[in-house]
């Protein structure tokens, strides 16, 4: 008998194994249910950790005090501010290495936290209370930040320096692509298209802060 006859079977045995299993599918922390692409998230403030949740789950969340305050439902909204914006002193004063950073703030935290992307994931660094007030103390969109589940975004390019408002898993998902894309000391072409990318998405997205909005 010949190895070819003996093969068949094992051969597609061996395939099969080789396969990649398929993505289990995502389900909603709170009830189990199945999730979409694109499903809402919660904060789970306890643990500075994002969960995945259902439509009904998140409403359930929006309310305030909802499961004793654990779990909040990360808003969708992305704003920017048409009437200010941070110049090169902010800048230095933030001293940031890299051109792409988000901030975070916790309500039961007095620090605001700096954190940008890296080959390694995200890094985070805790801000001082004084810078956060020189360069954010008359920010309208620092003023409009929700804690745990928002945050600005910032991004310095060759011409300006953008800064948003965004749901802080949008800022997550920007860590994973760059931690995938990332080549080299500075992330390289493919990391850099990837971040152009992301950001002219968020802008598309993005709507003003309303004038009358306050600081």
């Amino acid at each position: 008998m010949s190895v070819r006859q003996l093969s068949r079977p094992g051969a597609d045995l061996l395939r099969g194994l080789r396969r990649p299993a398929p993505p289990r599918p995502e389900r909603c922390a709170i009830c189990g249910t199945g999730l979409p692409a694109g499903h809402r998230h919660l904060a789970d403030t306890g643990e500075r950790a994002l969960a995945c949740a259902c439509t009904a789950c998140a409403l359930l969340f929006q309310q305030p005090g909802a499961g004793g305050g654990r779990y909040r439902a990360v808003p969708d909204r992305v704003l920017t501010d048409p009437v200010s914006g941070l110049d090169d002193a902010a800048w230095a004063a933030l001293r940031i290495p890299v051109t792409t950073a988000f901030l975070l703030r916790g309500a039961d935290s007095a620090r605001p936290v700096l954190c940008y992307p890296s080959p390694a994931g995200a890094t985070e660094a805790e801000l001082e209370p004084a810078v956060w007030r020189t360069v954010f103390g008359r920010s309208r969109l620092a003023a409009a930040l929700e804690p745990d589940v928002e945050a600005l975004l910032l991004r310095r390019t060759r011409d300006r320096i953008q800064c948003l408002l965004v749901p802080v898993d949008l800022c997550y998902e920007l860590v994973g692509r760059m931690r995938l894309r990332w080549q080299g000391f500075d992330g390289g072409a493919e990391a850099h298209a990837e971040l152009d990318a992301f950001f002219a998405a968020l802008e598309a997205r993005a709507r003003p802060l309303p004038k009358e909005a306050p600081a």
